[in-house]
């Protein structure tokens, strides 16, 4: 059971959606700290500015993506009845995923990293 494409699917769904949930609580608060003040809120910026946060940046981009299109997935197959194909389009869902995270994070990374391109 906990090998299923279903229940990967499920866990990675359940798992990008939490760490959405709270980056967008955390956005919320950095972003709120504008009403302070430029101070404020670049102070609440430059928190953020360590090269881990680069790569936590990555792995933002890489559950935005995968859920997006898992949640796209899970729209067709609900709305075609394609119940016959779901473990080749979550393959299918997921190597794209990993293609434009990639494809996406490179930049990101070389940035991160000072190097340019």
């Amino acid at each position: 059971m906990y090998k299923t494409t279903g229940f990967i699917s499920f866990a990675l769904r359940r798992f990008t959606g939490v760490a959405l949930s709270l980056y967008l609580l955390l956005h919320i608060w950095v972003i709120g700290a504008a009403t302070q003040g430029a101070a404020a809120f670049n102070e609440r910026m430059d928190t953020f500015s360590s090269p881990v946060t680069h790569v936590l940046e990555i792995l933002l981009l890489a559950a935005v993506i995968y859920h997006g299109f898992d949640g796209i997935r899970l729209i067709v197959v609900n709305r075609f009845r394609i119940t016959d194909k779901r473990k080749s389009m979550w393959v299918a869902a997921f190597a794209v995923s990993v293609v434009l995270t990639i494809v996406g994070g490179l930049p990101m990374l070389l940035y991160a990293l000072g190097i340019e391109f």
